[in-house]
């Protein structure tokens, strides 16, 4: 996904050249950027299996493991997201899709003809693949079929595709991962959004085991089980602000430190035989990576890569060759292949639109302000390279998803496409995001739409000191629960942005709360605590709703809503709409009847950016600029 970039400001004989202008894109370049999901090397590690949206919508692609010649499309869906889940050992494939954005995926069989048959075809329902079994002759699942609040746990036959109940869920639990020899079953029980336990399932004594008995609020999930099933490694924060890894033993019910970083570790787990650990770490927004090799306990020397981080490592069962990706703030995921023998890497298949000049992107930077209270406050800070002092440029925050969740420096072509138009950009982590501590995480609990709208508001103040931002002209977006900051944002402090764009926000906690799927289980619980349960805080949640408080929007809204939406509810935007219409605001509704909660068809984010830039031009820039 990296494109030639063009060598500007190069010294030479003579004075010394400007840089060329930035060229100006439009959203279909930046939208002919290619999105990836998964891969998986077939079994004879010759070939490269993957997904992505070069055509418009998600489908299944192959290319060689040696990067010859063009990927191979294996599927042609035009309307639903097609997910790579991998090859099986004869070669079939199996691979993941919903209906239309609804979340209710099912498992598909692809056979070696392109013949693709349903393996979970019961309605209503959602199937979640939950990996091979270590003598690959079987995989295992999860699905609400049963109970559509908690998820059972089925073995497939490879042999017969028939499945086996091997895990009723009482309630309250997720399951994870299914040991080497079947017998235990680790869960997951989510209290609230800061603290949980690990428990050990016996298929034979059917016993079920805590494993990490704790007081206070400690965040324990079970990761994978060891190759030799020994052992089971559980994520935890117990004594410390970030999630770390601890192996326990299983006979004798000890538990030892395996890593531990100064910031989360996000991933740990090993490969088919146990010869490499896998290390991710959430380093302030980024992904450190090492591939330790186990033998040795020292981390392999990879070949030189662009800068980005590394993820999606996916290595054969004979730990010769593997896949991964590279992703940065600046340029898309490229997708690589890798010989441990050799140390040979290949890019496969890059994701940057070869119309855009790498060199016009912008990357992003870590930034911390003090917020209200005096907390730091992170950010990523993205401007236009032609920023400068007294500039007075305009801003947009965006802001995440969640609650709870993390800007990172990833691609995002909005983002790039707003930058290269023109427009600061800030992506604010505000208090209760995730990757910097349990104590930041837990900062906004019962204070949403209040504490952390103030982090978003006192963000006016860095933009302002940089000296090429219009403090007029300062606007926020988000989506999801950063949709619902949106609406908070014009409500709660109606003087503060001079716009709103809200994609798939909240606009009633109440109805939002009470209507979650019900396969969220004990995670709909978690959010009660962490946001407050509508049916005892209901005033407080009232409160914090910017649909009932609509008269205070004064600045202009665009809206945008996908029917299918599950967790948000077409219906609030479709209210939040009507109501501000009634003050006279400018407000724009814009509305895909083939999404979910988020786009996975090409063509609508296209339709979507272009009318948040128009937007954006309109009511935030001005015609003088």
């Amino acid at each position: 996904m990296l494109a030639l970039s063009v060598s500007v400001g190069v010294v030479m004989a003579g004075p010394v050249p400007k840089p060329s202008a930035v060229r100006k894109y439009t959203i279909e370049q930046f939208m002919k950027t290619i999105r990836f999901g998964g891969s998986d090397i077939s079994p004879d590690e010759q070939t490269v299996l993957f997904s992505s949206n070069q055509d418009g919508v998600f489908n299944l692609y192959e290319i060689p493991f040696a990067g010859t010649g063009q990927p191979k499309q294996l599927t042609t869906s035009k309307t639903n997201a097609i997910y790579v889940i991998g090859y099986l050992p004869d070669g079939r494939i199996l691979y993941s899709s919903d209906q239309g954005g609804n979340e209710l995926s099912h498992i598909y069989l692809r056979e070696k003809d392109g013949a693709v048959a349903d393996l979970t075809p019961a309605e209503k329902a959602k199937f979640q693949f939950a990996g091979l079994s270590y003598d690959r002759k079987s995989f295992f699942y999860q699905s609400n079929q049963r109970n559509k609040a908690a998820f059972d746990v089925y073995e497939m036959d490879l042999a017969t595709m028939k499945p086996k109940l091997i895990f009723e869920n009482p309630g309250g639990f997720f399951p994870g991962d299914v040991s080497p020899d079947r017998r235990y079953i680790a869960l997951a029980k989510t209290m609230t959004t800061s603290n949980g336990d690990v428990y050990l399932f016996d298929t034979q004594t059917k016993e079920n085991k805590l494993l990490t008995k704790h007081e206070g609020d400690v965040n324990n999930g079970p990761g994978e089980f060891t190759p030799d099933g020994k052992k089971l490694l559980i994520s935890t924060d117990e004594g410390n602000e970030f999630a770390h890894i601890k192996a326990y033993d299983i006979a004798s019910g000890q538990s030892t430190v395996l890593d531990k970083a100064n910031w989360d570790i996000s991933g740990d787990y090993l490969s088919h035989r146990g010869r490499y650990r896998v290390l991710s770490v959430n380093n302030d927004a980024r992904t450190e990576l090492k591939i330790i090799d186990t033998r040795t306990n020292q981390p392999i020397k990879l070949p030189a890569l662009p800068d980005g981080d590394v993820t999606g490592v996916n290595i054969t069962d004979s730990e010769s060759r593997m896949t991964f990706y590279v992703n940065s703030s600046n340029s898309p995921a490229t997708l690589y292949s890798y010989d441990f023998k050799t140390g040979k890497v290949t890019p496969l298949v890059r994701g940057l639109n070869p119309e855009i000049n790498a060199d016009d992107l912008v990357a992003g930077e870590v930034i911390r302000y003090k917020s209200f209270d005096g907390m730091e406050v992170p950010a990523l800070l993205y401007k236009p390279k032609d920023a400068g002092a007294g500039a007075k440029l305009p801003a947009i925050l965006s802001i995440h998803g969640g609650p709870g969740g993390q800007t990172r420096l990833t691609y995002s072509p909005l983002v790039q496409y707003l930058v290269n138009s023109g427009y600061v950009v800030l992506a604010v982590n505000n208090r209760g995001s995730s990757g910097y501590g349990k104590t930041f995480f837990a900062a906004d609990d019962r204070k949403h739409g209040d504490a952390d709208l103030k982090d978003c508001v006192e963000s006016k103040k860095f933009l302002a000191a940089t000296g090429y931002v219009d403090l007029a002209k300062i606007g926020i977006m988000g989506g999801s629960y950063g949709g619902y900051m949106t609406l908070a944002g014009l409500t709660f402090t109606p003087d503060e942005f001079a716009v709103g764009v809200d994609i798939f926000g909240v606009a009633n906690w109440l109805r939002t709360l009470n209507s979650m799927p019900e396969w969220w289980g004990p995670q709909r619980d978690a959010l009660f605590k962490e946001i407050g349960h509508p049916k005892t805080d209901s005033v407080a949640l009232y409160n914090k709703s910017p649909l009932f408080h609509t008269g205070r929007i004064k600045k202009p809204l665009l809206v945008i809503q996908g029917a299918n939406d599950p967790r948000v509810l077409k219906i609030e935007s479709d209210e939040i709409v009507a109501n501000v219409k009634k003050n006279g605001v400018p407000v724009e509704y814009v509305t895909f009847p083939n999404e979910g909660h988020g786009f996975v068809k090409k063509e609508n984010e296209i339709t979507a950016y272009k009318a948040v830039r128009e937007f954006l031009d309109k009511y935030l820039k001005g015609p003088a600029n």
